[in-house]
């Protein structure tokens, strides 16, 4: 979880644009909008919910295996790596 106040409050920004997202495609069912429409909304929903994942994941991970200055070079180097791959299955 985020731990900082500015990492928290870009997870709450990240929350609310997910939020807005599904308020839209609400919306857009209920107007009986184009499928087209709908399908390219839920889409962004979960690219949005996606990256939302992988910023919590980053964060817990950093908290756990990177704050620790003992850690060798390689260690902080597999933790970016482990991120990094992460990143690109959430994409």
């Amino acid at each position: 979880m985020p731990s900082t106040p500015e990492e928290k409050k870009k997870v709450l920004t990240r929350v609310r644009r997910i939020r807005g997202q599904i308020d839209a495609l609400e919306r857009a069912l209920e107007n009986g909008a184009e499928c087209r429409a709908i399908l390219q909304q839920i889409a962004a929903v979960r690219g949005a919910s996606n990256g939302l994942m992988a910023e919590v994941l980053e964060s817990h991970i950093r908290e756990t295996f990177d704050q620790n200055d003992n850690y060798s070079h390689e260690v902080s180097k597999s933790v970016d790596d482990t991120i990094e791959l992460v990143r690109a299955y959430l994409k």
